[in-house]
């Protein structure tokens, strides 16, 4: 697994931790907040109620009957009241008064009237002159639910004369945090959701510039021609562009060695047929014989020359890594202009070249490479035709590519070396005997196909004769 891949798990990973961690401790901390909100209200009331009934015993008219139907009245008030999602139709508050011994004298459900609450917290602490309160589950049906007791002193000419408690269940608090929580839940996914999309364009952002400087370094190591990517100014492209010098220095280096190395082979036997002709010619012999010799000498020093001609075009192109003056080429211009240029070399061969490449059909390249390209397939097709033959240049679209033909009607290339044509310094006799040639023509059209993320191959005819076959992506 990746190293980024792993990054982005780690960080999925604290991201579900982290928000589950915090819904959790939000959803844990709402009840008690909820239950102190409940409670402060209950303290009002229970304090209000306590000093009503206080006032009512101070000037002897508190009647437990009358309070009594005052609740009855009130239990069976009904009512809507929408408090946001919930929809309240009746009062659900218990109210009960116990003497200074505990002893209940007033229970607004009617249930407990003489009962013993001395015990319980809120009348037990209220009468030490505590702060009393207390929560208790009172329905067996309903373990969940507890009712929340708050109690209050009655004082009367300062005198504690009993306690007042106040109760209201809990489970509208449940229905609440309910609620809450779901829409707390519901909201943490959403933005955990929002965190890990923006984790992944983040991830996306980091990690393309690595994908792309990773495939470029397997397009090096595969030794293929390759730009370096736009990486950013960052320390990806910094990077980048460190990948890149060493390439170009290792590539320099190699390169230098190869070509020292291929020339010297390449150039001793040019060198040492002029070296045998000059030492001849220090000898006495007759005039027609010395004239052969001195032509041999040219024709060598013409050969050395044309072979580092061509190493010098095939050197700039194998360098570069990219086109530079890209343009629109039309194939039959382009065709016609090779045509032209070969006029005498034709003549001499008497070769007929015939351009049958319909206007229209355009490449996106470099002018000079494609033509440069093109005439060293021409020259080819002229080298191995018979005199009196014809050489055709062709065009077809084919999907995605242009193919342009060169047709020969010579002997083809023999089967063994139909895989080395294309190889550095590989060359075949010429059929009229002048030799061979410096092998370096159709290496640079195979250079030149590629920096055109092209190809070409030649193909041997059934009937006779050799196709060159360029192929050109579509402009």
């Amino acid at each position: 697994m990746k190293i980024r891949t792993r990054l982005f798990l780690v960080f999925v990973l604290l991201v579900v931790l982290g928000f589950t961690a915090l819904v959790r401790w939000i959803a844990d901390d709402l009840r008690p907040r909820y239950l102190e909100s409940l409670e402060e209200g209950l303290v009002d009331t229970a304090n209000i109620l306590a000093e009503v009934v206080a006032t009512d015993m101070a000037a002897g008219r508190f009647d437990p009957q009358t309070l009594q139907q005052t609740f009855t009245g009130i239990y069976q008030r009904r009512f809507h009241a929408r408090i946001y999602a919930l929809d309240k139709f009746d009062v659900e508050v218990r109210v009960y008064l116990t003497d200074a011994q505990g002893v209940v004298i007033f229970d607004s459900t009617g249930r407990d009237v003489g009962a013993d609450y001395s015990r319980w917290n809120d009348v037990a602490r209220t009468l030490q002159g505590e702060y009393g309160a207390r929560s208790t589950q009172e329905d067996p049906s309903q373990p969940s639910v507890s009712v929340l007791y708050i109690a209050a002193p009655i004082y009367v000419g300062g005198e504690l004369q009993g306690v007042l408690s106040v109760g209201k269940p809990a489970y509208n608090a449940e229905r609440f945090l309910a609620v809450v929580k779901q829409n707390l839940i519901s909201a943490a996914l959403v933005a955990g959701l929002g965190v890990l999309v923006l984790g992944l364009g983040l991830y996306v952002w980091i990690s393309w510039p690595l994908e792309r400087l990773s495939h470029y370094a397997r397009a090096v190591q595969a030794g293929e021609r390759v730009k370096l990517p736009h990486l950013g100014r960052n320390e990806i492209g910094a990077a980048g562009a460190a990948i890149e010098a060493m390439r170009q220095a290792l590539a320099g280096k190699d390169y230098a060695q190869r070509y020292v190395q291929t020339l010297t082979h390449e150039l001793k036997s040019p060198l040492a047929a002029i070296r045998g002709a000059a030492e001849l010619l220090n000898e006495d012999m007759p005039l027609q014989q010395r004239q052969r010799f001195m032509a041999n000498i040219r024709h060598e020093t013409q050969r050395i020359q044309e072979l580092v001609d061509r190493m010098l075009e095939l050197a700039a192109v194998e360098k570069r890594q990219t086109l530079e003056q890209v343009e629109q080429i039309d194939l039959a211009e382009l065709a016609q202009d090779a045509i032209r240029s070969l006029e005498t070399q034709l003549q001499r061969h008497d070769i007929t070249a015939y351009n049958s490449i319909a206007t229209g059909l355009t490449v996106r390249g470099e002018r000079f490479l494609l033509r440069q390209a093109l005439l060293n397939l021409l020259q080819n097709a002229v080298a191995f035709s018979p005199a009196g033959t014809t050489v055709t240049l062709s065009a077809a679209r084919e999907h995605s590519h242009l193919c342009l033909r060169v047709d020969d009607q010579g002997s083809g290339v023999p089967a063994y070396a139909l895989a080395k044509v294309f190889e550095r310094f590989y060359s075949l006799p010429r059929p009229d005997g002048s030799g061979k040639s410096t092998g370096l023509g159709l290496s640079f059209v195979r250079e030149v196909a590629e920096l055109h993320n092209g190809s070409v191959q030649l193909i041997n005819k059934p009937k006779g004769g050799t196709t060159a076959e360029l192929r050109l992506p579509v402009a």
